[in-house]
């Protein structure tokens, strides 16, 4: 049996076309999310049966999620004994999983495995680190990912070049996503960007933060802005008057369908999501990566994606508004075909 653990709305993402292709398994949610547009939703809308178990562990600081995830999962890996635990992404979930697996001698799988920022600084980047290093199958999106794992001294012999089942998703649903009903449900203009901005450099420091919306609202001027609110980030960015600009709309947390639809219908993304560089590649709209690095360079050389700072992000969205759309190549293997080169592996590899 497979224990499929899924923490966040992304691992739900990239989770469904995997599980959707293998048998015999068993999907943990561990609650990391608690939201319910930000988890049971997303289960609904990409097909993903009902968690075998949801561990309910919600928010709290790094250390005290990861730590309640890891005593729920230990009970749960003992009483299943499940041959493989296969992880997503680089959640907190992610590495409670992996940590909980290894001590116990389960083997684990690592779907998006050898993604570098090479920022210590970010908490997700110790986290895909570390569970790259306990995995006994690594399954990455790019081809750049094997390389930082071979320098790592992972053996390249348990890496699998599959693709990218966050793609599998988005093309799989290609028709649902329909921009004009979400612009008629929200009251959303003709012409607007989509922002979401959720990370600890961008908005945990208040004056960080207060920098942001200000430059949201030069934006505005421009074009109106969109912005689901993550409940991260949510209480800092909005008692920095986020919402005090006429021509910015801010929305709750979408569902998967919506939110990609919105982001499918807007003239330019502003984001320091992982997944919405990856998404925006597919969809070709441009986004403006307000980070100072990224672990998806692929969606720079063969995507919309461009890394700016505070300071260039208005001149770069004046630029994305006025320019012309550019060839674009999909990068290798984004085929929307992952969820069964990874099954095929991953039952290769325990009948083995």
């Amino acid at each position: 049996m497979i224990a499929h653990v899924l923490g966040a709305r992304p691992n739900f993402v990239k989770a469904a076309p995997v599980i959707a292709a293998l048998h015999d398994q068993r999907v943990i949610h561990t609650g990391q999310h608690y939201d319910e547009r930000m988890s049971e939703v997303f289960f609904r809308e990409l097909g993903l049966p009902e968690p075998d178990v949801n561990l309910g562990v919600g928010s709290g600081s790094h250390a005290a999620q990861t730590a309640a995830i890891m005593v729920a999962l230990e009970k749960e890996f003992i009483e299943r004994s499940p041959e493989l635990v296969m992880v997503y992404g680089d959640v907190n979930s992610t590495i409670a999983a992996a940590l909980v697996a290894a001590k116990l001698h389960i083997p684990v799988a690592h779907v998006e495995a050898g993604l570098r920022s090479f920022d210590l600084t970010m908490p997700e980047e110790v986290n895909r680190r570390l569970v790259d290093q306990l995995s006994t199958l690594l399954f990455v999106t790019s081809p750049e990912a094997v390389g930082h794992l071979a320098a790592e001294g992972v053996d390249v012999g348990r890496v699998h070049f599959v693709g990218n089942p966050m793609i599998d998703t988005l093309l799989a649903h290609l028709d649902s996503f329909d921009t004009e009903a979400v612009r008629a449900a929200h009251g959303l203009p003709e012409r607007y960007i989509v922002a979401t901005l959720h990370r600890p450099a961008n908005v945990d420091d208040p004056q960080v933060a207060a920098g942001l919306v200000k430059r949201l609202h030069e934006i505005a001027n421009l074009a109106d802005v969109v912005m689901p609110v993550h409940p991260r980030g949510r209480r800092v960015l909005t008692e920095a008057g986020l919402d005090d600009h006429p021509r910015v709309t801010l929305l709750e947390p979408l569902g998967y369908v919506d939110f990609v639809a919105a982001v499918r219908g807007a003239a330019a993304a502003v984001t320091d999501s992982g997944g919405v560089q990856e998404e925006t590649t597919i969809l070709g709209v441009p986004c403006l990566t307000v980070r100072p690095n990224t672990e998806r360079p692929i969606t720079i050389t063969h995507g919309t994606n461009r890394l700016v700072t505070p300071d260039e992000l208005v001149p770069a969205v004046e630029q994305a508004l006025t320019a012309p759309a550019g060839e674009r190549e999909v990068p290798p293997l984004w085929d929307g075909k992952a969820g069964p080169r990874i099954a095929r592996i991953t039952e290769g590899w325990l009948d083995g």
